[in-house]
């Protein structure tokens, strides 16, 4: 028994020692309430038996007579400053604030003291009470020295109460001649801000927080004065600390108030206050509606799911990857590891125990789900649908299962307040999971059947009501296959992401092949062999190394993903990494991200696999069909609701949404970095297989080095220049490419829900983030309704494709020959300007010409480089092309955090550069009709940059007299007259010649069937949703808004303004004005005019406007800083004066977001549509990932528990509202399009269709952007982020962070004034777009 007192007393002295080092700042009353707290537990712990004391651990001091004095001196001086305290809280609120009596008991001399936090006998002793904000009590205290709490206590009367007197003798002064009105239940405020509300009792909250917002916003007030009306004194009090800011601050002006201005001020106040007090009274109201209708049980879900997310995630891929692999006992012994310590017990959640559930319930052990029940009760967590469904789905596979174990279950889920209809709707199920579930519950309630209610909200935006109740004349296009030949197409497809790869022809094959070509290729694959085999032993040596370490250690292991895959996969996936790595190396990071995002897509399809998705997906695939096939009949619903209901149809077996857990983005990384060094130790290569002179030795062919990237270090692996060498010589006719950047073979499957949809089997995000950031998903699950969002992205999606052969055969052979800087096709390295060797040690070189020598060095590196990078990105977009040529292809898409679409193959598709747009055209053509001829010409004479301000009438005219070299470009591109050449847009401009030339020869032109995308451009987009935002008439004139005979050029219009400020200062002698005549341009100005509506500063302005007078010859060098720092100034002034309302909203925007960020928040909004954006700005933090190449230093600046980002949140949110708004603008246009049967895709605010129906998607265009901002954009904005911010009032109401409040909700509930614009006027625009 000695032995266990003495390790007792250890174990308390260690306790102890650590809470004396870790004091906490806490606010004054938190102190006091502990102070009482633990003189009540002082009493309890004495009635406890000594031998109870020692089973807790509980030390004992033996305090000697002085300490106990003076403790009990002490306990009595901070006794009378609580009661001081309180009676300062029972004065300042008026609230009923009880208090605990404090006993105090006298320890006997011996072994019975009432302290927990001593030491053993003899040992120095320390005070235990508790100090104030850190501050220490030290031993050697003086008996007559004064309490810390009282000095405070009566410096702090002191202090308030000359601020109470002067503030009372300047009101009286103020406001001798003025009626007073009493005020009750307030007196001076005697205590100081941050302890206002803290030691109210349970029963006082309660009563705080039933009080109206308007009513504590009065009381708040109310309290600064003591005998006048509050409105007043508080707009009096204001401006004498303004006053005395001013006079802080070193101002040189002294501040006079006026009686007729101080009235006026203080009238201002007043107004001021109600509208504070009106609004708090209704978002109060609003509020409480909103949490009536929110269950508890959601709040509690979503609380869980933000706390500890990135590791919550982390554990739970690490445990679905050792059930995937099969070893249930590591799983098993982690979670129990995991559990068994508090504080790593905190990262975990429900989801988390039913992993281990679900596989308890496949082999039938309900004896394991209890213990696992067990669990949850001591974790503080409660059962959730997914529990209750293991449990079930084990009675099911159970033949002798009671029927009242399952009742029992069942009542507990009712209790829960759970439906047996949840199970259904919400769970994901695996193979046959569903089955069994169904069978559990059928024992109890055989004639049950699970509901086929749909689980989507009737909440629809009412930009979009119409458009789904009001189906009469809506006619959805089909697709021009029969529907076995889509059933085949969907088969290739599945082939294609079943393999994850595909191996495609470079375009460099071609080529003749030499003999060192054939060579080179020949060592290369004897080399690739003796890797592989190398590569698979060392892999297979690192995981027997792995899984004998660690197995019951509560640290995550990489091992479970090492063995997700057969081993040959993953040394397939490091060889074709050496293949693709770019001669000058690529990041450590960005390898290692590529190579783990490889092995979790062939995870996940091998999860789909395993789960027996894959024949249900075909099933459900085959059927869809029947709604696009051209030989089937029509339906009247969308493609996302025909899927739904074939779903619903064939609910047995496997659900197709949900299971997955997405790996976490340091999983990714550190099991890409394990597999880097992997390669990095056990590749190598003779060193004399290029030059047999050399001593032969193995060398590695891959380097771990490090390089700057601005000013910070990071990990590089380089290839060595032998391997380098072999592979540039080789010109290998073969790449492979991971099958989810390839265009899909068939219709992509319809985005149905935030999880599921375009690939077959391939991982896709709806929407694109940074990596690791989970904010968006989150909020996109939380989302009540995405229908017409994922309906856009469908229609999208359904365009098919095909190549424009004749064009991309020219393309290739001027890429196979020397490539084309003229015509954006980038030459191959054989180009590259040659790097020169020179001896840094050679005495023969001056310093000077050293330090030339190395400059020169770099640049030619940094050239290669480049060239390298763009010859390469051309390579796979031109091979991809060729090994499409014979296709029909489709582009699933998604979209980015604003809402903006985008294919999701990267490579090749339409939104890329002159060259892959000129080579893609519609796959279904479409007879050009009365008016398409005259708009293929003149979107001709768009691509070409001439006549930009010529009516379309005078651009047609133009397109009819130079037809002769249309022709000649269609029939002679490269050896004839070139006309098409010269064009701003020169591939596109070529494609068009060859589509007006065919159309002009055939015998109709007007039957001429055309596959030929035709754009019609927004007029400077950004500027136009500003100008209907603020319905600003000469912004809105500006930018095509208003019907004109010619397009309005706003480019050219602030070029002019420009230029008149410029002569006006000329003429007044200043220099700069004097050196920029004759050179101010629509192109100067133009970049900087287009990015200021996307919140570009003054500073970016600077530099792009630096960049266009650099490109100007005949402009003095000299001049450039000055006159670029001087026409961004110019330009903002003449925008400033163009477009007053757009500023206005633009400052309103900016505003708001500066001070919702800086309380904390970050800016977050609804589009018209429905969906939800949250700016991922925050603080960078850094992490650290420790592997055995190197440590990676992560910086992350999406970590929702950092701060926001204030700077980046309020320059960023104007451009991405505005960009919210562009993406709804075309999103609606979709929809419209695709229900009016057209072909319709978007470049973002460009849009594409057919010739024959550009009139219509104009229309349609037109009337869409009318009704979006004929609605109250800007007050609805307004009424979320006041809700959203402005409804929970800051604790302290008279501090500062209360006033921060007040103003974000006065500057959010003032929306900027708008104009007279009428936007119907917009219908009647020719070049709104054009």
């Amino acid at each position: 028994m000695s032995l266990l007192r003495v390790c007792a007393f250890a174990k308390c002295l260690s306790r102890r020692s650590l809470f004396e080092k870790c004091a906490v700042r806490v606010s004054f009353a938190d102190s006091c309430r502990r102070s009482v707290s633990e003189r009540n537990g002082a009493v309890r712990r004495i009635s406890v038996t000594p031998l109870q004391l020692q089973r807790k651990n509980v030390s004992f001091l033996f305090p000697e007579t002085e300490d106990t004095k003076k403790r009990v001196l002490e306990q009595s001086q901070l006794l009378d400053v609580l009661e001081a305290r309180i009676q300062q809280l029972q004065s300042d609120v008026v609230l009923d604030v009880r208090h605990a009596k404090v006993q105090f008991v006298k320890a006997p001399p011996y072994g019975r003291g009432t302290s927990s936090d001593r030491g053993p006998r003899g040992s120095p002793q320390e005070k235990t009470d508790i100090p104030k904000s850190g501050h220490t009590v030290t031993k050697g205290a003086s008996k007559s020295q004064p309490s810390r709490w009282i000095e405070k206590l009566t410096q702090e009367k002191k202090n308030k109460l000359k601020k109470q007197q002067r503030l009372q003798q300047k009101i009286q002064t103020k406001m001798k001649d003025k009626p007073t009105t009493k005020t009750t239940g307030s007196k001076g405020n005697l205590m100081s801000p941050g302890t206002t509300h803290k030691t109210i009792s349970t029963a006082a909250k309660k009563s705080r927080r039933s009080m109206k917002l308007s009513e504590e916003i009065s009381a708040a007030v109310s309290s600064k004065s003591t005998s006048t009306a509050a409105t007043v004194a508080a707009g009096t009090t204001a401006l004498i600390q303004k006053a005395a800011k001013r006079k802080q601050k070193g101002s040189k002006k002294e501040v006079f108030f006026e009686e007729g201005q101080e009235q006026t001020d203080a009238t201002d106040r007043a107004d001021e206050l109600a509208q504070v007090e009106e609004l708090e009274r209704r978002l109060n109201q609003q509020v409480s509606q909103r949490t009536a209708s929110s269950s508890p049980e959601r709040l509690q879900a979503a609380r869980d799911e933000t706390a500890n997310g990135d590791m919550n995630q982390c554990i739970r891929s690490y445990l679905e990857a050792c059930v995937f692999v099969g070893d249930i006992d590591r799983a098993h012994h982690f979670l129990l590891s995991q559990h068994r310590v508090r504080s790593r017990r905190k990262h975990l959640n429900t989801d988390v125990y039913n992993i281990m559930m679900r596989v308890w319930a496949k082999k039938g052990t309900l004896n394991q789900i209890g213990r696992v029940f067990i669990l949850l009760e001591e974790a503080g967590l409660k059962p959730n649908l997914g529990s209750f469904f293991a449990a079930l789905e084990c009675m099911g596979r159970k033949v002798e299962c009671s029927p009242k174990v399952i009742s029992r279950c069942l009542n507990q889920m009712e209790e829960d307040s759970l439906s047996v209809d949840d199970l259904f709707s919400q769970c994901a199920f695996r193979k046959d999971e569903r089955d069994m579930l169904l069978k559990a519950i059928h024992v109890v309630k055989p004639d049950f059947q699970p509901s086929d209610s749909q689980q989507t909200s009737h909440f629809c935006p009412s930009l979009v009501q119409d458009y789904y109740a009001q189906r009469a004349d809506h006619t959805y296009p089909k697709l021009d296959f029969t529907q076995e030949e889509l059933q085949e197409r969907f088969k290739c497809q599945l082939n294609v992401e079943q393999a994850c790869t595909v191996t495609i022809d470079s375009v460099e094959a071609a080529k003749p092949v030499t003999e060192n070509m054939a060579k080179m290729r020949e060592l290369l694959a004897e080399q690739r062999a003796q890797w592989q085999k190398i590569l698979l032993q060392a892999l297979r040596e690192s995981k027997m190394i792995l899984a004998n370490t660690n197995t019951k250690d509560y640290r995550l292991n990489l091992y479970p993903y090492l063995c997700l895959l057969e081993d040959r996969e993953y040394v397939d996936i490091m060889i074709q990494s050496v293949a693709n790595m770019p001669p000058s190396g690529e990041s450590l990071k960005i390898l290692a991200s590529d190579l783990g995002n490889r092995v979790y897509t062939k995870y996940t399809v091998r999860q789909k696999q395993e789960n027996q998705m894959v024949e249900k997906m075909a099933s459900i695939y085959n059927s869809y069909t029947d709604l696009l096939a051209k030989d089937t009949k029509v339906y009247n619903v969308l493609p996302r609701e025909h899927w739904v209901k074939l779903e619903m149809k064939q609910s047995s077996g496997p659900s197709l949404q949900g299971g997955e857990t997405s790996w976490p983005y340091l999983v990714t990384l550190e099991l890409g970095t394990y597999l880097v060094d992997l390669m990095v130790k056990n590749l190598k290569i003779n060193s004399d297989i290029l030059n047999p002179a050399y001593s032969r030795k193995l060398i590695p062919i891959l380097y771990h080095m490090y390089t700057f990237r601005s000013t910070r270090q990071i990990g590089f692996i380089k290839p060595h220049p032998i391997l380098t060498q072999m592979q540039q010589e080789a010109m290998e006719t073969k790449l492979t490419f991971d099958s989810y950047v390839m265009p899909m073979l068939c219709p992509p499957v319809p985005w149905t829900s935030v999880k599921f949809g375009a690939y077959v089997l391939s991982p896709a995000k709806l929407m694109r983030a940074v990596d690791g950031a989970t904010q968006h998903e989150q909020l996109l699950e939380k989302c009540e309704n995405l229908s017409a969002v994922l309906d856009s992205l469908n229609q999208l999606g359904n365009c098919a494709w095909k190549i424009n052969k004749p064009l991309l055969d020219i393309i290739i052979s001027i890429f196979n020959d020397r490539g084309s800087d003229k015509l954006d096709i980038p030459p191959p390295l054989s180009e590259a300007p040659k790097i020169p060797h020179f001896n840094p040690q050679d005495p023969t070189y001056t310093a000077s010409e050293k330090a030339h020598m190395k400059k020169e060095v770099i640049i030619a590196k940094k050239k290669c480089s480049e060239m390298h990078s763009l010859r390469m990105d051309a390579l796979y977009k031109l091979s991809i092309a060729h090994h499409m040529r014979d296709e029909i292809f489709w582009f699933p898409h998604n979209m980015d955090f604003r809402g903006r679409t985008y294919p999701c193959p990267p490579y090749f598709n339409h939104l890329g550069s002159d060259v892959t747009r000129a080579i893609l055209v519609f796959a279904e053509g479409k007879p050009l009709g009365p008016k398409g001829l005259d708009w293929l010409k003149i979107h001709l004479v768009n691509l070409t940059g001439l006549k930009k301000r010529s009516s379309l009438q005078g651009r047609l005219e133009y397109a009819n007299t130079v037809m002769e070299d249309i022709l000649d470009s269609a029939d002679n591109p490269l050896n004839g007259k070139k006309w098409w050449m010269n064009a701003d847009e020169p591939w596109q401009a070529l494609g068009c010649c060859m589509e007006i030339a065919n159309a002009v020869r055939s015998p109709n032109p007007t039957q001429f069937v055309s596959h030929f995308p035709v754009h019609q451009d927004g007029s400077c987009n950004g500027l136009q949703h500003y100008a209907a935002l603020g319905r600003d008439v000469i912004g809105a004139t500006s930018v095509n808004l208003m019907p004109c005979d010619v397009p309005q050029d706003v480019y050219s219009g602030v070029a002019q303004q420009v230029e008149e400020f410029r002569a006006r200062d000329a003429e007044n002698g200043l220099k700069i004005a004097q050196v920029l005549e004759g050179f101010i341009s629509r192109k100067v100005v133009k970049q900087t005019v287009m990015t200021v509506v996307y919140g570009v500063t003054r500073y970016g302005g600077r530099l792009q406007i630096e960049k266009r007078l650099k490109e100007i010859d005949e402009f003095p060098k000299n001049y450039v800083w000055d006159a670029s720092h001087y026409l961004v100034r110019l330009v903002f002034s003449g925008l400033k004066e163009m477009f007053t309302g757009t500023r206005e909203i633009q400052d309103w925007l900016t505003e708001s977001a500066r001070l919702i960020s800086k309380s904390g928040h970050t800016v977050q909004w609804v589009t018209p549509l429905g969906l939800p954006i949250i700016q991922p700005y925050h603080r960078t933090r850094s992490q650290v990932l420790k592997s055995t190449i190197q440590h990676i230093t992560l910086q992350i600046n999406h970590d929702t528990k950092q701060s926001p980002d204030t700077v980046k949140q309020k320059n960023a949110f104007p451009p991405n509202f505005i960009h919210s708004l562009d993406s709804t603008h075309m999103m609606l246009t979709a929809l419209h399009c695709y229900s009016a049967g057209l072909t319709f895709v978007s470049v973002h605010d460009c849009f594409w269709t057919h010739a024959l129906t550009v009139d219509t998607m104009n229309k349609v265009c037109r009337e869409q952007f009318v009704a979006l901002h004929s609605q109250p954009i800007l007050q609805e904005l307004s009424n979320f982020l006041l809700h959203k911010y402005c409804t929970r009032l800051p604790t302290e109401a008279k501090n500062k962070k209360y006033q921060e409040y007040r103003r974000l909700m006065l500057l959010l509930a003032n929306v900027p004034q708008t104009g007279d614009f009428d936007l119907q006027r917009v219908k009647e625009s020719t070049y709104f777009f054009s």
